[in-house]
């Protein structure tokens, strides 16, 4: 018998909402967080518009001295797993650090740093590169400092799988505790892109938006108008908890995480595959890991980062593993309100389908005005929908042909499926 795994906590720092009140009215409000870049000078880029989040500061939440010694993604790490531990009503001095364990994604970690210190070392030499460095860059540091703020001593991960990096976080969390090694994980993802090279970089690929008049309505999954993604950054970290843990404390049960799946397409560094089969492997595999048959599903928060390829490819996947069904599901992208957070992206969006669970709300894909023919499922357009969700998947598909999805669901004592 393996054990079940509720989540019992969220906490979030996104470019709709540094709270989850904030956050979730956003979302469900259709309200895009996407604007002019305002952490450096685009001239001369070809997208000068992101994602980014909004009245951040760290010194609000981490000692000011400590998080100068922490990378952006860092501190928004520390950040949300505090907001999280909160949420989840956990009173860390009577837990059992040793079964208290974190896996953190993020694709591409402290690279603000990198971009700081390789010019002090052009401009200044190598005398004068920070001995901090190192450990700020590196991309385990921000499970790794949670750990140490939290006093957590069970398992420590990072995932790096570009952005499906915290959907197998979360994934491998889960496996983890339903393996009896741990009571409590924190999971989730952190990023914080939006750097001069990092943009530059994805630039060059031509794989932003360029709809820079326009960037509230420059994310448009499913569009037919639809150039690119847009950039975003932040960290969305989730309480895992072992169902009987939780229920012993009293804990507020949000959902239930039964099924994880993860594939490969290996077809191509960047391009997904063509027919979409490792999509499909991912879908199976979750499903068939939660015992769930497609039927059973409510709602797929998508992937849906608005790539003309892309977004394409998802539905093909979602009409080959679902069938008929397909055009019963309720899909959305939510990443047309957030941008794409890269490597946090599966965790914001694993939070989503806890909450449109919930609250019996699925957030709407908004800029959704004139819908890609070969993209025809229901993506509820523009407007939120009341529906009662019971079973909800989420997928993130990476860079290097990694995929991840997701399964979460309504809970009950007595799991009837």
């Amino acid at each position: 018998m393996v054990n079940r795994v509720v989540i019992t906590g969220i906490g979030v720092v996104t470019p709709v909402g540094n709270n989850l009140d904030e956050f979730w009215s956003n979302l469900t409000g259709g309200n895009s967080g996407v604007g002019p870049i305002t952490r450096f000078d685009t001239t001369g880029y070809s997208t000068n518009i992101a994602a980014e989040v909004k009245n951040f500061n760290a010194a609000d939440y981490i000692d000011r001295k400590e998080a100068r010694r922490m990378d952006r993604f860092t501190q928004f790490a520390v950040t949300a797993t505090g907001m999280a531990v909160e949420n989840a009503g956990l009173d860390m001095a009577k837990i059992n650090r040793a079964r208290a364990g974190v896996i953190l994604g993020s694709g591409v970690g402290g690279i603000e740093t990198l971009e700081e210190q390789h010019k002090v070392l052009m401009e200044r030499g190598p005398g004068r590169v920070s001995p901090l460095f190192i450990p700020m860059m590196i991309a385990n540091i921000a499970s790794g400092q949670v750990g140490i703020n939290f006093g957590l001593r069970g398992c420590n991960v990072t995932t790096t799988s570009a952005c499906a990096s915290s959907a197998n976080a979360l994934g491998d969390a889960f496996k983890v505790i339903q393996r009896g090694q741990a009571d409590i994980m924190i999971s989730g993802g952190t990023e914080a892109p939006i750097t001069p090279l990092a943009v530059a970089g994805f630039c060059s690929m031509k794989a932003l938006s360029t709809r820079n008049d326009d960037p509230t309505g420059a994310s448009r999954p499913f569009d037919i108008g639809r150039d690119g993604f847009v950039m975003a950054e932040g960290a969305v970290v989730l309480v895992l908890e072992e169902m009987e843990h939780a229920l012993a404390r009293g804990a507020n049960i949000l959902a239930e995480i039964t099924g994880y799946g993860a594939s490969c397409d290996a077809y191509h560094i960047t391009a997904p595959d063509p027919e979409g089969g490792g999509a499909v492997l991912s879908m199976r595999w979750a499903l068939e890991d939660a015992g769930l048959s497609p039927e059973k599903v409510d709602y797929i928060n998508a992937h849906g980062t608005s790539t003309p390829l892309g977004d394409k490819l998802e539905t093909m996947a979602i009409k080959e593993v679902f069938g008929e069904h397909a055009r019963g599901l309720a899909v959305s992208s939510t990443k047309s309100m957030t941008g794409h957070l890269l490597g946090a992206a599966g965790g914001l969006e694993t939070a989503v389908c806890a909450l449109a669970i919930q609250k019996r709300l699925i957030p709407p894909t908004i800029n959704l005005s004139e819908p890609d023919p070969e993209c025809d499922l229901d993506y509820v357009p523009n407007t939120a929908r009341q529906a009662d969700v019971k079973v909800a998947i989420t997928n993130s598909f990476g860079f290097g042909g990694h995929n991840a999805t997701l399964v979460i669901e309504r809970f009950a004592v007595e799991r009837n499926i």
